[in-house]
């Protein structure tokens, strides 16, 4: 008995100190060429974090993939709409297996649906209608056969073309004359069991909201105590603080990537969205402070970089100051989603009244973009920022 006691205690401790560790260390979901292309991934390999259910069935994790097997019909989809993108996963499937993947889709789609306002990659057998590789009721790809090893998809939806490679090969390629408006991604139970991991997505479409050689496009509001320079490198510094430094232009449902570079350790900025144009730091804040408590990341000091501050913390600390690191925000209606490092960390609603300012209540219209200088100790520098409006 003394024996299976101690056996029994060094497997808690073993998973304890698995655990401690993984809350030390920074996730790694994607290289750092996929990173610097603006991929960010969709499945954390461990939680359904970022995703929901909408019919009753048994998705779960199991060994690093979502994994579904029985229930009601239905998806499990992404908590954000997309429009243009490159998307990569892979997937698995028992014979006999009926599922597929969602692209463009509402989260209950109508049978209708199918071939007007999203489209369904199909995971099937060769006898199926639609096998695998097809797009259900649009085109028909009918050489992929069937195995039970692991696959990979790569779809690209951009406009109105759609682009399916399988296992790297292009097999099908679509050019919708009404094409399906911007939607959730959706991965599917219809019958038969169904794994899908390294899920992966590529934003297309975003420009350039900064030259790297001066400051055109952007401005700073009276009042404002921060100092913005562009380096020889190209990199936009911010210095001291309370201010900011505020867009031209305004988005209201977008896409944002940027690399952002703490200086010192434990410094404070973050980026405003949907700001009051002309008045300094009045919009959603995505904070940017990379401290964390007790040197667990899932415990960030002052909501933690990537978290909506006031809103919702970080769930963890991704980078590390003093290092480059990339950050993705997605603001599709009241919903905010940021990665940091392709990780996310956010995934927010905003269900409060309507209100002008974004501090009180639920701004839906568009507003600036304003980066903050936080504070005299502020010296913190950006680099490829890009955005873009989501179509549709």
């Amino acid at each position: 008995m003394l024996r299976f006691l101690t056996w029994a205690l060094t497997i808690v401790l073993t998973a304890s100190t698995a655990f401690a560790q993984s809350a030390k260390e920074p996730p790694v979901l994607l290289t750092k060429d996929e990173l610097a292309a603006g991929w960010i991934s969709l499945f954390d390999g461990q939680t359904l974090f970022g995703w929901k259910a909408h019919s009753d069935a048994d998705w779960k994790v199991d060994s690093g993939a979502i994994v579904v097997t029985s229930g009601k019909p239905g998806l499990l989809c992404t908590s954000v709409e997309f429009d243009n993108y490159v998307l990569k996963a892979d997937f698995r499937a028992a014979k006999g297996t009926n599922s597929g993947i969602f692209l463009r889709t509402a989260q209950v789609p109508a049978k209708e649906d199918i071939t007007t306002r999203c489209y369904e990659l199909n995971i099937a057998p060769p006898d199926n209608p639609f096998p695998t590789g097809s797009l259900v009721g649009r085109k028909k790809y009918a050489e992929a056969g069937e195995t039970d090893g692991w696959r990979t998809f790569e779809a690209t939806v951009d406009g109105p073309k759609v682009v399916i490679k399988l296992d790297g090969q292009e097999v099908l390629s679509y050019d919708d004359p009404k094409p399906a408006p911007r939607g959730y991604i959706g991965l599917q139970l219809n019958s038969g069991k169904c794994e899908f991991k390294d899920i992966k997505l590529q934003p297309l479409g975003l420009k350039s909201i900064f030259n790297g050689k001066d400051l055109t496009g952007w401005k700073m509001p009276a009042g404002s105590l921060s100092k913005f320079t562009v380096t020889k490198e190209g990199e936009l510094n911010v210095k001291n603080g309370k201010g900011t430094l505020e867009s031209d232009a305004q988005f209201g449902d977008f896409v944002l990537q940027l690399e952002c570079i703490s200086h010192a350790k434990n410094l404070n900025s973050g980026i405003f969205l949907r700001s009051i144009p002309g008045e300094i730091n009045n919009g959603y804040e995505s904070q940017i402070h990379n401290g964390f408590k007790d040197g667990d990341r899932t415990q960030p000091v002052d909501c933690g970089t990537g978290g909506i501050y006031r809103r919702i913390n970080a769930r963890r600390v991704v980078p590390n100051d003093e290092e480059w690191f990339h950050k993705t925000v997605i603001a599709d209606g009241p919903h905010l989603s940021v990665w940091v490092n392709g990780y996310q960390v956010t995934d927010w609603t905003d269900t409060r009244k309507p209100d002008k300012n974004p501090r009180n209540g639920l701004r839906l219209e568009k507003g600036t973009l304003q980066i903050q200088g936080h504070d005299p100790t502020t010296n913190l520098s950006f680099r490829n920022m890009k955005a873009k409006e989501m179509e549709n």
